[in-house]
């Protein structure tokens, strides 16, 4: 069947409204005076405009978290995601729906799935998406039967998990959706801890005992869990008597995401691929510290568990997608690119009183593609090609050296909203500082002390985003170079310390400096790219072609729309090369106009 005229008139609207858009964010200017605070936790500036993201994925207004069951259906993409329809704050949540036909201009939709039923009259919170056999979407998720509020700083939820389906599967807007009276299909059982049981995965189909199987995630104690249940028809479900695997000291596992990963290409697979040639990877986010963690290993599926391959740490020590402000990532197989996409969360790091202010809190950063490392020991991640959809005037530096000490500004074109990528040469490796193996497991601390601008040797150099033409604002995200007792050790940072003059994010509040390492040899090609995407008050870093990805949410007060400048910068003590440097403007996409 061809397009039908509900689609073209949906796809028309959305054309017209791209048309008329801007396609850059209006300059802001930002007046001395707006400094001032309206009350102890209000920046004016902050709430600017001006700091909303034109291209992250976002509603006009109020607050979202995890994105929950992206899917591919009938020529569109489809995101859901956790949202507050009410304000700017966690609560009310509902999983708020919008489609795309390229991943990056969207349509927002009326909310999915709403607490309407005793299986989950007070929420709806996050879960995955299954096409079944027949080619039917089903979408499972936690639903909220009870709360025990007593204590409002700690709050007990029971929690059950649930499955829909679309009412019209000629729709390819799966705009209704039917929540079955026999939900929940996993209600709460022997040895499952109620309160922490949550979070369901996508599930995949074996064929040899025809069960399909998913994850829900848990603890027991500080134990964290993936346990595993198993079905005949997706709607009795069997708990295991064993988990898929578990972890001690972790704590709660929230969001857990199984799938598997090709030995070799670039190519996704679908979450019931399994056998020779493919590699398994298990992401939990970690209740504890708000980070997540994965790793890289090995699915029996006789035995139904899972065993990391032990090239990385199973705790927090581990890798990690985003060594930044990354949360509840949720990945799910495009059948249409044959790739593994990628979404996380990046909430707001300002006050509370802000986001109510401005009226909006959260973004889902760029979706990502996600392969593995040829080396097998960790994921590569890189924007989705659509992105480059929106690349605009365009400046270039080449063949340019940066003395020790010296910044060079990149001019030509706004940078508050645009793509960066540049290419360093680190010629000698001579003034490389010791490595202090304390900080093995903690790039973060490391970076903390070795920041921006501490003097070194090889590095800190990169780049000083949003940043106002003195340097009284910036953001820099860079790279510094340390000498280990058999190899060298390379350290990317995210630095937003200077990033804002805001008095109510003064030195007490929320501006970690965020790192992790990159797994090069720069004894054996001395070049190490990076790529930034800037968008207002989103800062999104991939070092090394992917190998390491941190981002950051800031709030510049000067540093807004044609103020914000970018910088190249040297810190250390010898002299680094740009081989190249390129930097588009980025329009701006249809944005879930009409939500």
């Amino acid at each position: 069947m061809g397009i039908t005229y509900r689609e073209i008139g949906k796809w028309m609207v959305m054309l017209v409204l791209l048309w008329v858009s801007c396609e850059k964010t209006e300059g802001s200017h930002v007046l001395h005076m707006r400094l001032q605070e309206t009350d102890l936790n209000v920046t004016l500036a902050v709430t600017n405009p001006a700091l909303k993201a034109a291209y992250h994925f976002r509603p006009p207004n109020n607050w979202i978290n995890d994105p929950n069951g992206p899917l591919y259906y009938k020529g569109y993409y489809h995101l859901f995601y956790q949202y507050n329809p009410k304000g700017a704050v966690w609560g009310n949540i509902v999983w708020a729906h919008s489609v795309s036909k390229d991943l990056i201009n969207w349509i927002a939709l009326k909310p999915a799935i709403e607490p309407s039923k005793p299986f989950d009259q007070y929420g709806c919170w996050s879960g995955s998406a299954t096409i079944l056999l027949d080619g039917t979407p089903a979408i499972l998720y936690t639903g909220i039967i009870a709360k025990n509020d007593t204590d409002p700083k700690n709050i007990l939820w029971t929690q059950v998990q649930n499955v829909a389906y679309p009412k019209n599967l000629s729709d390819p807007f799966l705009e209704e959706w039917d929540k079955p009276d026999y939900n929940p299909v996993i209600p709460i059982g022997p040895g499952v801890n109620g309160t922490a049981f949550r979070d369901p995965t996508t599930a995949w189909y074996s064929p040899e005992d025809k069960h399909w199987r998913l994850v829900v995630g848990s603890k027991w104690d500080l134990k964290g869990q993936a346990l595993l249940y198993r079905s005949k028809d997706f709607k009795k479900w069997v708990k295991a008597r064993h988990t898929l695997h578990a972890t001690r000291g972790t704590g709660m596992w929230e969001c857990p995401d199984f799938f598997p990963v090709s030995v070799k290409g670039l190519l996704g697979l679908d979450t019931s691929v399994k056998g020779k040639g493919v590699k398994h990877v298990l992401k939990v986010s970690l209740d504890l510290d708000r980070y997540e963690y994965y790793t890289i290993g090995t699915y029996d599926i006789t035995r139904d568990r899972y065993t990391p391959d032990g090239t990385s740490k199973d705790n927090k020590h581990g890798l990690r997608y985003d060594y930044g402000n990354f949360y509840a990532s949720k990945t799910f197989y495009d059948p249409e690119k044959k790739r593994r996409i990628l979404w996380g969360w990046a909430n707001e790091t300002d006050t509370t009183d802000e986001d109510v202010a401005k009226s909006w809190a959260g973004v889902q950063l760029i979706p990502r593609t996600v392969w593995l490392d040829p080396s097998g020991k960790q994921l590569l991640q890189w924007p989705v090609e659509e992105l480059n959809s929106l690349r605009g005037k365009q400046v270039s530096v080449t063949s340019k050296t940066v003395k020790p000490g010296d910044h060079l500004e990149v001019g030509g074109i706004q940078t508050a909203q645009a793509d960066v990528e540049v290419t360093f040469d680190v010629s000698s490796l001579s003034n490389a500082e010791p490595f202090d193996p304390e900080y093995m497991y903690d790039a973060q601390a490391f970076c903390k002390i070795k920041g921006a601008d501490v003097k070194g040797g090889v590095g800190p150099f990169g780049l000083y985003v949003l940043a106002t033409s003195d340097l009284q604002e910036k953001t820099a995200v860079f790279f510094r170079v340390f000498k280990s007792e058999d190899k060298h050790v390379v350290l990317m940072c995210n630095d937003p310390t200077q990033s804002t003059l805001a008095p109510s994010l003064a030195e007490s509040k929320y501006k970690p400096t965020f790192a992790g390492y990159v797994d090069v040899d720069l004894t054996k090609s001395s070049s190490i790219s990076l790529k930034t995407l800037l968008d207002h008050s989103v800062v999104e870093s991939f070092g090394a072609g992917g190998k390491t990805v941190i981002s950051s949410r800031v709030y510049p007060t000067l540093a807004q729309g044609d103020n914000a400048r970018l910088f190249i910068f040297n810190n250390g003590a010898a002299d680094i090369k740009v081989t190249k440097l390129d930097a588009w403007e980025l329009k701006k996409p249809l944005m879930n106009i009409g939500a």
